[in-house]
């Protein structure tokens, strides 16, 4: 599965599962990015909440090919697990930090930019951020 397509899968409401720490983040700009989103295809849930002084994600649902894809990469239970891992503020409705991608078990560079009220642009980078694939969530 190619890295477009992997971004895809895990939409980034997938990893917000255990998110038992839901509570918004203390830095005041993460009020807007802290909810439930669905990635473009609608194959995954994130609830993206506080983690320390952080910002994350877990999966919170999947359909069953974004888990039997995960399963197939070595990641036996994808609900639960945290795709968006200690994102720090940037600028007003930016983010930085790494996105756990599933189906290749790997952890990348990330860049969250909120859009609007309703839509994040969520990026998985290589080479120090040089190329990046992109998507946009939406509230779910």
């Amino acid at each position: 599965m190619n890295f477009a397509k992997i971004l895809a899968g895990i939409g980034l409401a997938a990893a917000l599962a255990g998110a038992a720490s839901a509570q918004a983040p203390t830095a005041p700009a993460a009020t807007g990015v802290v909810g439930t989103w669905v990635n473009p295809r609608g194959s995954v849930k994130v609830q993206t909440g506080a983690c320390g002084d952080k910002l994350c994600g877990w999966v919170v649902w999947a359909n069953a090919e974004a888990q039997k894809d995960a399963k197939d990469s070595g990641v036996q239970k994808l609900i639960g697990t945290e795709l968006l891992q200690d994102y720090h503020p940037t600028g007003n409705g930016k983010w930085q930090g790494r996105v756990f991608v599933p189906d290749m078990g790997q952890t990348f560079y990330s860049k969250i930019e909120q859009q609007g009220p309703n839509s994040l642009k969520i990026s998985g980078c290589i080479l120090g951020g040089w190329i990046c694939k992109s998507q946009v969530w939406s509230r779910g």
